[in-house]
C-alpha cells in the first residue's frame, strides 16, 4: 500500500484524471457521429452554426485620381470689333438764311418763292424786309413754324412747293384768309400773288369811351374808298388805306408780324401796299372776300 501523497490516494487521482480526459473524448466521438450522420443523409457540405457577428469592413482604399493643374489657355488677342463698312457722312445742312444775309443762296430762294406767287419785289440776292414777309407767307401756307428764317425744314418745304388755294372762281378778287393770315390776289380762280398779313387780334380795346373787340369783319365787301397817303386816327396810322367796310381797310404798316395783332384792319407791309397802288391791283369796286 502506497502511502498517501498530499492527502490524495492513487485511486482518487486516477479517477480525477479519467474525468478530465473523458469530456474531450466524448466531444471527438460526438463530432464523428455528426459527420457520419450528414454523410448518410446526402448533404455534401457541413454547415457550421456560429454566432453571427457583424463585421464592418472598410471599403478598399483607393488612391484619389491624380490631379492635374487646370490648363491655362494661351493668351489670345481680342477679336477685332465687327465694324460696318465706313460710309461718307451726309453733308451738313446748309446754314439758315435770314434777314441781313445776301448772296447766291438768297437769290435762289427769292426766285423760287416768286415763282410760287409769294410777292417780295425784285429778287436781288438780299434778304430784306420784303423777303422776310414772303417767307412768313410761305411758312403759313406750308403749315410750318413762322419764324421768317429759312432753315432745313423751310428749305425742304420750299423745294417741294406749297401754295394756298383760293375760293373765288371768277373775277378779280382780294381774298383774306383769317385762319392762315394770308392775303391772296386772285384772277378768275387763279392765284396770282400771296402776301403776309396781320388782322384783328381778338382782344378788347377802348376808343373814345367805347369798348370794342379787335375782330376783322367776315363777309363779301368792295373797296369803296381810298386815301393815297397817311391816315391818322385815334387808333393809329394807316398807310395808303383801301377801305372795304366802314373804317376797316387794307393798308400798309411798318409792323406786320406773322400773327394777328391789329384792331381789325388787314395789314400788309408798306412796300406791298405801294406795289398794289403802283399796279392798280385794288381799284375802287374791287371785291374783297374775308373768311
Amino acid at each position: 500500500m502506497v502511502p498517501a501523497t498530499g492527502g490524495r490516494t492513487f485511486a482518487g487521482w486516477r479517477s480525477s484524471r479519467r474525468w478530465k480526459i473523458a469530456p474531450r473524448a466524448a466531444c471527438v466521438v460526438l463530432a464523428s457521429a455528426l459527420l457520419a450522420s450528414c454523410a448518410a443523409s446526402g448533404h455534401g457540405a457541413v454547415t457550421a452554426h456560429t454566432r453571427s457577428t457583424q463585421v464592418t469592413t472598410a471599403p478598399p482604399a483607393t488612391s484619389p485620381p491624380p490631379t492635374t493643374p487646370p490648363s491655362t489657355p494661351p493668351p489670345t488677342s481680342p477679336a477685332p470689333p465687327n465694324t460696318p463698312p465706313t460710309t461718307a457722312p451726309p453733308p451738313p445742312p446748309p446754314p439758315a438764311l435770314g434777314p441781313g444775309d445776301h448772296g447766291p443762296a438768297v437769290l435762289a430762294l427769292q426766285q423760287r418763292l416768286a415763282s410760287l406767287g409769294y410777292w417780295l419785289g425784285s429778287p436781288d440776292g438780299n434778304f430784306n424786309a420784303t423777303t422776310e414777309q414772303a417767307v412768313y407767307a410761305f411758312q403759313k401756307a406750308a403749315g410750318i413754324g413762322r419764324d421768317g428764317s429759312v432753315g432745313p425744314v423751310t428749305s425742304a418745304a420750299v423745294a417741294h412747293g406749297a401754295v394756298p388755294h383760293p375760293r373765288s372762281a371768277s373775277g378779280h378778287v382780294i381774298e383774306v384768309d383769317l385762319a392762315r393770315q394770308l392775303v391772296m390776289l386772285v384772277s378768275d380762280g387763279k392765284l396770282d400773288y400771296v402776301l403776309n398779313t396781320s388782322t384783328g387780334g381778338g382782344y378788347n380795346y377802348t376808343d373814345r369811351g367805347v369798348t370794342y373787340k379787335a375782330d376783322t369783319p367776315v363777309g363779301t365787301f368792295h373797296v369803296y374808298r381810298q386815301t393815297d397817303g397817311m391816315v391818322t386816327d385815334s387808333l393809329g396810322q394807316l398807310w395808303r388805306p383801301k377801305f372795304f367796310d366802314s373804317g376797316f381797310a387794307l393798308h400798309g404798316d411798318t409792323d406786320v408780324p406773322p400773327y394777328p395783332v391789329s384792331h381789325g384792319c388787314v395789314r400788309v407791309s408798306n412796300q406791298a401796299i405801294d406795289w398794289i397802288w403802283a399796279n392798280n391791283l385794288a381799284p375802287i369796286g374791287t371785291e374783297v372776300w374775308v373768311y
